[in-house]
């Protein structure tokens, strides 16, 4: 009989075990893969964003919100003195953590480095197929072996990324708990035109409006990456996970990309601005255009307004060129799958678990860690952080 059994080696699992071992607790994780921290290897890019000095409840999405505040409020503000006492060197670059070597083998290490010195038990190669209570104990079914325990927790991740499959969510409903609808997250968009050829490879800054029923429901500025398919970059994914929401409730969500974020003036300022520059240069519009803009994305104007390369800016429709270049609208189809997504928006409900021990409110002594559970962040180490949060809570919870 096992005391602790973790499912899954990730972020949350392992950090959870480290909290919990420290606590006096006997531990032991069961990974499917051959190592821990498959998925925390490949974070920002290689480099590891654990954290955001940027702390703020609108930076994250829950449909229980009210309960994760509880959370957050908890756990917060330990997150980084827990790095610290695994010895990790760490700075801040523009409120991004990040370890100072910029390679998040870094963290794995320095995780691993604890894990065998508390002497936690690892159960590598081997998935977890089902979990059954029977009276005060849990019988744990692999792939390969039989196991009991006392207390289970969940650390089992979404179907994001490199994770392909369903079994943490089919456990937990198993179990009894209620999954909420779920969707791919910080991920890129597919439109619906066919021009999207012309832009492919083009990165530009940009402020985007995600805009529905003809309201702005949400605004970001960063830099654009302009596809074959639709759009990608960082203030686009933070724009996903609500994307889906509204497709997934039958409406049509269009994006409108200002091209020129950096003036900050009306369209008629723009529009005098465009004829100054064209009095004084002498140029034509692709010309003008080009001084300011990718030529790529100008082609794309150009086309989409029939207009010739040697046309001069006062010889077309000036209205509708300033529109292109300030409210230039993209139609979106869908979002693409969970296998390109960073996270997955939704999970568990929160309301099913208690929000001081993250223990189930329908199974005594059954837990849950990071993304298994409804709460999603933006790009910028939220979703790590709330890894870390969750992990902390239940390390600390678990022994009572």
């Amino acid at each position: 009989m096992m005391d602790v059994v973790i499912i899954g080696g990730g972020a949350s699992g392992m950090a959870t075990a480290i909290r919990a071992s420290l606590n006096g607790a006997k531990v032991t994780i069961i990974e499917k893969n051959n190592k821990l921290g498959k998925k925390l290897l490949v974070t920002g890019n290689g480099r590891c964003n654990f954290w955001n000095k940027e702390q703020d409840l609108n930076k994250y999405h829950s449909q229980n919100i009210e309960i994760f505040k509880e959370i957050y409020d908890l756990k917060k503000d330990e997150v980084l003195k827990f790095f610290d006492d695994l010895g990790i060197v760490y700075q801040e670059i523009n409120g991004y953590y990040y370890p100072v070597s910029n390679q998040a083998i870094t963290i794995v290490e320095a995780l691993m480095r604890k894990i065998e010195k508390l002497g936690i038990r690892i159960i590598y190669n081997e998935e977890v197929l089902k979990i059954k209570k029977d009276n005060n104990k849990f019988v744990i079914l692999t792939d390969k072996n039989k196991y009991e325990a006392l207390k289970v927790v969940i650390a089992t991740g979404s179907i994001a990324s490199i994770n392909d499959e369903y079994l943490g969510y089919q456990i937990s409903q198993e179990l009894g708990h209620n999954i909420t609808n779920l969707y791919p997250s910080l991920v890129q968009v597919k439109g619906k035109d066919s021009y999207y050829n012309k832009w492919n490879g083009v990165r530009a800054k940009a402020k985007l409006s995600l805009i529905v029923d003809n309201n702005i429901i949400k605004e970001e500025m960063g830099e654009v990456q302009f596809t074959d398919y639709g759009l990608s970059g960082i203030c686009l994914f933070n724009l996903s996970g609500l994307i889906n929401d509204y497709l997934n409730n039958n409406k049509e969500v269009l994006i409108n990309i200002n091209l020129v974020p950096w003036f900050n003036n009306s369209k008629d300022e723009f529009k005098k601005y465009l004829t100054n520059l064209s009095n004084k240069l002498d140029y034509t519009l692709k010309d003008i255009l080009e001084g300011f803009l990718n030529y790529k994305l100008v082609r794309v104007i150009l086309d989409l307004n029939n207009i010739k390369d040697d046309i001069k800016w006062n010889d077309v429709k000036q209205d509708k060129v300033i529109d292109y270049l300030m409210n230039f609208l993209f139609r979106v189809l869908e979002t693409k799958d969970f296998r390109d997504a960073q996270v997955v928006r939704g999970g568990i409900f929160l309301n099913e678990v208690n929000s001081k021990t993250l223990e189930s409110k329908k199974v005594d002594n059954l837990y849950f860690t990071g993304e298994i559970l409804d709460v999603d962040g933006i790009c910028g180490g939220y979703n790590l952080g709330f890894a870390w949060m969750s992990a902390l809570l239940v390390g600390d919870s678990i022994n009572d």
